[in-house]
């Protein structure tokens, strides 16, 4: 059972497991360890779960966990789009990249549905158990050692600060991950050549479809339909946003035109630089994801780049993994390094794999668009994708399912 005790401004919080960061992989495995009897504390640094242009999409491979639990039609009745096949638009050529319709799961279609919602109804199914705790407002800065074992972490809240004693400490902070610079975690750094600016822009009727990829000269933007707006993120080099607050945010507007002409009426939304949010890309891994009484998974242990989107999907194959291998081992309190390595030995291989071909996509893709003055001519393989569309079944499978995916063990 979870217990606290209050001394001064010092709350000293006891539990099974300590999970910190509240993003798909943290809550995931919140719920899934507390719906198998293990006390987890949960803490998240916002009060909330809003976050403006966090992904928001959810593939076939979570929607069959979702099932698995018993939850898909639950989160099926809030409000979201549904994308059966990925387009992109080299200049006035429009090819089909992926075909989620031939996957074999319940859900053949990714859906578009704003994380927070997601998170939401997650940490609600959560709530149903007693062994859940979600402290908001409450950001993991340290970590507490003692003979070389990681029992705990530090955080700070609106209150005072706030310690976690815990059998294991998960990171699941994201690719900013407080939890593994402070547990002096080897970090590989793949290289990303690309950022992304992150804007909105009204969409209207005659519009594309909802979700397609546009090439222009020099140019890679895709956007998203989200009922009555389109989430733009527009591809850039690495670091070259300075280049373009110094040319101007006119100057930026006309780059959207030129690479999606149709904007041209409504581009003068982008009224202020603060409308335009900057992700800076990483592509890293650990070296060894686990310390004694420790784990990372999601973006702490494997940093991915937006390039299909599958990001949130691997955080939570990784925490559906961890559940399944650990969860009995958490409840008995009995988890050893070994345990821990088994998780990284499951997850490692889909995650490099993953990270391998979004690599390749940056070098051998998007570099060429940028090097290019002139719309590039599609790739010989989606060229040979739209001759024979079996072929859209592979990029679907890599997207929509993944190389590795998880099912529902714990009980």
């Amino acid at each position: 059972m979870t217990m606290s005790t209050t001394d001064s401004s010092l709350e000293k919080v006891t539990t099974r497991c300590c999970v910190a960061g509240g993003g798909p992989a943290g809550i995931m495995l919140g719920y899934l360890l507390a719906r198998a009897g293990v006390d987890v504390v949960v803490l998240e640094k916002h009060k909330d779960f809003f976050r403006d242009f966090r992904g928001d999409t959810i593939h076939p491979s979570t929607l069959e966990l979702m099932h698995e639990l018993g939850l898909l039609e639950g989160l099926l009745k809030l409000p979201h789009d549904e994308l059966r096949q990925i387009r992109a638009h080299f200049g006035d050529r429009v090819l089909t990249l992926a075909d989620f319709s031939h996957l074999r799961t319940r859900c053949q279609f990714v859906a578009f549905l704003p994380q927070r919602d997601f998170l939401n109804f997650i940490s609600e199914q959560a709530k149903r158990y007693p062994q859940f705790q979600l402290r908001v407002e409450s950001e993991v800065t340290d970590l507490i050692t003692e003979g070389g074992r990681i029992v705990g972490a530090c955080a700070r809240t609106p209150k005072g600060e706030l310690e976690v004693r815990a059998s294991l400490v998960v990171g699941a902070d994201g690719r900013s991950s407080t939890v593994r610079q402070r547990a002096n975690l080897e970090v590989i750094d793949s290289g990303a050549p690309i950022d992304v600016l992150w804007f909105r822009l009204s969409k209207r009727e005659g519009d594309p479809e909802q979700f397609f990829g546009h090439v222009g000269a020099g140019q890679f933007m895709v956007l998203i339909g989200r009922g009555d707006y389109w989430q733009c993120a527009y591809v850039i080099r690495k670091g070259s946003l300075a280049e373009r607050r110094e040319k101007g945010l006119e100057a930026f507007r006309g780059e959207v035109v030129r690479c999606a002409a149709f904007l041209g009426d409504r581009v003068s939304e982008i009224k202020e630089w603060d409308d335009v949010k900057l992700l800076t890309v990483k592509v890293d891994h650990l070296k060894q994801w686990y310390r004694e009484g420790l784990l990372c998974i999601g973006d702490s242990a494997h940093a991915m780049s937006p390039v299909g989107g599958v990001g949130i999907n691997l955080a939570i194959q990784d925490a559906v993994a961890t559940a399944n291998l650990l969860a009995e081992k958490l409840r008995a309190d009995r988890v050893t390094v070994h345990d821990l390595q088994t998780v990284q030995e499951r997850r490692e291989r889909p995650a490099h794999l993953t990270q391998r071909l979004q690599v390749y996509i940056h070098e051998h893709f998007l570099q060429k668009v940028f090097s290019s003055d002139v719309p590039l001519d599609p790739p010989w393989l989606i060229r040979l994708a739209n001759r024979f569309p079996l072929l859209r079944r592979l990029p679907a499978r890599f997207i929509g399912v993944g190389f590795r995916p998880e099912h529902i063990q714990s009980r």
